[in-house]
């Protein structure tokens, strides 16, 4: 059972804390009833390499958690640096994905055309911790390239790319 949260505790100030840990940016895409969506997490993580899980974590007062949460199948992309207007347009805009930005080839979840790592996953597990869902996933398939990461620091946009130390 978890302990209620300290009333004292300064949200705004944790919130900050916790941006002190580089991530790197991902978009998850998935079909929904409203069409292709797109949405920006840094909330991602590798959880087994075998059997292969990763997760991530969904705002359950995002106006796109429904359709997030009801996905099956998602895909997870890793940004190249060049994409971070996608990553801003992802994180506080339009999630609609036009036809353009993804390979609908596939009957798969949406696939960005430009991502450095695309993980197809199948949802294996949703559970409500605190005011998020996080999301396991069963990772399907993946392709990776070679190119310079967009990272997200301290409210701020970073580069790391290969050579760089």
């Amino acid at each position: 059972m978890s302990q209620p949260p300290d009333p004292a505790l300064d949200i705004a100030a944790y919130r900050r804390a916790l941006g002190g840990f580089a991530t790197g940016v991902c978009v998850v895409t998935a079909h929904t009833d409203e069409g292709p969506f797109g949405i920006t997490v840094n909330s991602f993580t590798s959880v087994s390499l075998t059997p292969p899980l990763i997760l991530w974590c969904l705002d359950r007062a995002s106006w796109r958690h429904d359709a997030f949460a009801a996905a099956d199948r998602f895909a997870v992309h890793m940004l190249p640096v060049e994409d971070r207007e996608m990553s801003d347009r992802f994180a506080w805009g339009v999630c609609r994905l036009s036809s353009d930005e993804f390979d609908s080839s596939s009957p798969e979840p949406p696939r960005l055309k430009n991502a450095l790592t695309r993980l197809d996953c199948v949802a294996t597990d949703r559970i409500v911790m605190g005011d998020h869902l996080t999301i396991v996933g069963s990772v399907r398939a993946f392709e990776t390239r070679p190119g310079a990461a967009l990272t997200y620091y301290r409210g701020r946009y970073g580069v790391l790319g290969e050579g760089d130390a």
